[in-house]
């Protein structure tokens, strides 16, 4: 027969007998004499057969899947909360699917459409640095599958979210640069129209208030999320007529990204400029010198992301904004009075 999976159709065409003869068998329903129950079961196990969890779940109108969409599969942080995700799932006997839009708005569109497909019962999505329409998350809500976000979200007046205190977070870092000196703090954020983006930036703005110092648009630079456009954002901050002496970025990468201009500039960190970084990924600890940086919970996001999609699968007009708490983890990039 072949490398391919062996089916119930297979094995009730090799013995002659229904489909249903066979199902019903292995289920040693009374209805079948012994005799078929173990020729069946022999045969099964000869051809090792097992139940095709697809096919069972259509019946049941429930595949036992859950379709997970990141923007990459390669940082610790996505992959943290992927786990965080399996945990909880294999608890309730699902399995998950992962889907990368490799921050693409037309990427995530297709995974959305092929996880469909694949039946899967829902999904949780972070969305890409590229999504700015919703149409097609709009038409998962108009059919009913279950969806939740996290980190970067939307529709969260309709859909549940799970996501970090990004404001708070965003104040105890101007805080720390605060109680370390500094006096001009700068930020390097995201595409404006990120959830994260404007967060971060709304608690930058409160703790530059909170800490009597005056906001400058010019200390504030976006960029696309990527090391080389972080670069940049921090070769057009220290062009400045008054460079600032601190800086953090929205993310980790955009933190090495700003750390590597530092560098190629012959400036020293922290003593000319200090550094922070927002995600504390891996390598935050293996830079020279070690990237302080906002850890996140990402385990725990991940099974709060998957607690609230069995919520709505439970029930199905429910949804909740999710907000976890974060620590500043302080290492030699922005310490100076130690």
């Amino acid at each position: 027969m072949g490398n391919r999976y062996i089916s119930l159709k297979d094995l009730a065409n090799e013995l002659h007998v229904s489909i249903s003869t066979v199902s019903r068998a292995l289920k040693d329903h009374p209805d079948i004499s012994v005799e078929m129950r173990q020729k069946v079961k022999k045969l099964a196990q000869e051809r090792n057969y097992s139940p095709n969890p697809l096919a069972m779940g259509l019946l049941k109108q429930t595949t036992g899947m859950i379709g997970v969409i990141v923007p990459d599969v390669v940082t610790h942080f996505y992959a943290s909360i992927i786990a965080g995700i399996e945990s909880l799932a294999r608890k309730k006997g699902y399995f998950v699917v992962i889907a990368s839009s490799g921050e693409s708005y037309e990427k995530e569109v297709e995974a959305v459409e092929n996880l469909v497909k694949a039946r899967v019962d829902g999904l949780i999505v972070c969305l890409s640095q590229e999504t700015q329409t919703y149409h097609h998350f709009e038409k998962i809500i108009e059919q009913n599958i279950p969806l939740v976000f996290f980190d970067r979200v939307c529709l969260e007046n309709r859909v549940s979210c799970v996501t970090a205190d990004n404001i708070d977070a965003s104040k105890r870092i101007v805080h720390h640069f605060k109680n370390q000196g500094y006096k001009r703090i700068a930020f390097i954020s995201g595409p404006r129209h990120l959830n994260i983006s404007k967060e971060r930036l709304a608690g930058y703005m409160e703790g530059l208030n909170e800490a009597g110092y005056p906001f400058s648009p010019e200390l504030v630079e976006q960029c696309n999320l990527s090391l080389e456009s972080a670069k940049s954002a921090m070769s057009r901050l220290l062009q400045l007529p008054n460079p600032p002496d601190a800086v953090f970025g929205i993310n980790d990468t955009v933190a090495f990204g700003a750390m590597k201009e530092i560098k190629e500039q012959k400036l020293r960190i922290p003593k000319d400029i200090g550094l922070v970084g927002f995600t504390d990924e891996f390598h935050a600890t293996v830079v020279e010198p070690p990237l302080t940086s906002i850890t996140h919970p990402t385990f725990k996001i991940g099974q709060e992301a998957a607690k609230q999609f069995f919520k709505r699968m439970k029930y199905q007009d429910t949804h909740h904004v999710s907000i976890l708490k974060t620590n500043l983890i302080e290492r030699a990039s922005s310490v100076r009075n130690r």
